[in-house]
């Protein structure tokens, strides 16, 4: 299933992801707060957006200091999705002192890389507000925390392309190298006309295009989605022109490969539906957090 609604994130499915990251972190025996932090010691802490962002996440900390010692609690103001500005008080965690600092680097991972995949989606977003076009992520995501990124990609107002090989089907280079040893306009016509045939109902078919000629083929055959790969604009413009020329229903038109901030806005504006951006999951930055303990007590 593709999703494109934003809906809360149930924290329950990654809770063995989280005990792995503190296993691996070897949390539970954190010699400096041990050594030096008395075992009863409560304490409470707050985690400080150092750069504006959007929320992504928020939902799996709480589990996190939970797992280390049950009588931690986490408070915010934020729900994923909500933007934040630098300096604001992103959480706040009250609990054992120890397992307040045992966790804070986990805790702090795992936000982190969420809300920069949501906030860097959100750049792109806003860059393709005023033609209509839907930014969408792609499957290069981070081995294990697929289903986590592509969360934080609807916090930050994207939709998601696939999520499992299983959810559509999707026809590249490889593909019809693989079943008829070529590529080309007449092997994408073969390769659509058979996979349709073989399709579920209510399955889409996706076709990577290199080519007018290629996205004609594909079209003509029978494909959903026409992925125009490294279309220059003026070849995009054509490729628009030539599908809304022909009977409809009209397939999509998709923009993938080398779309960036820079020429975003060019290439929403030349009529295609879709654009994919592996950046948003392959290259997204941390969003900056710190925590600080705030008070501690006896």
């Amino acid at each position: 299933m593709v999703e494109d609604e934003l809906t809360p994130l149930d924290p329950t499915p990654y809770l063995p992801l989280i005990r792995a990251a503190l296993e691996e972190d070897h949390a539970h025996a954190d010699l400096t707060a041990q050594g030096l932090v008395p075992e009863d010691r409560m304490g409470t802490a707050d985690v400080i957006a150092k750069a504006e962002g959007v929320v992504a996440g928020m939902p799996l900390v709480e589990p996190i200091f939970q797992t280390l010692d049950a009588r931690c609690r986490v408070e915010t103001e934020f729900e994923d999705g909500d933007l934040i500005s630098q300096k604001h008080i992103l959480f706040t965690v009250h609990g054992p002192a120890r397992a307040i600092l045992a966790g804070e680097r986990i805790a702090l991972n795992f936000l982190a890389r969420l809300c920069g995949v949501a906030t860097i989606t959100r750049d792109y977003v806003e860059g393709t507000m005023a033609t209509g076009a839907r930014i969408h992520d792609t499957r290069k995501t981070t081995p294990g925390w697929r289903d986590l990124e592509k969360h934080a990609v609807r916090c930050g107002g994207g939709f998601n392309h696939r999520l499992h090989l299983e959810d559509a089907a999707m026809i590249k280079e490889n593909h019809l190298k693989a079943a008829f040893g070529k590529t080309g306009p007449e092997a994408i016509r073969a390769g659509v006309t058979q996979l349709r045939a073989s399709l579920p109902e209510g399955k889409r078919l996706y076709c990577e295009v290199e080519s007018h000629e290629e996205m004609l083929a594909a079209a003509e055959a029978g494909a959903d989605v026409m992925m125009l790969d490294d279309f220059e604009l003026g070849d995009i413009r054509r490729a628009v022109k030539a599908i809304r020329a022909m009977p409809p229903p009209h397939p999509l038109i998709e923009i993938t490969g080398g779309v960036t901030l820079g020429t975003l806005e060019a290439y929403a504006a030349a009529g295609a539906q879709r654009i994919s951006v592996g950046a948003l999951t392959h290259s997204a930055k941390a969003l900056d957090l710190s925590m600080q303990m705030r008070t501690t007590q006896e």
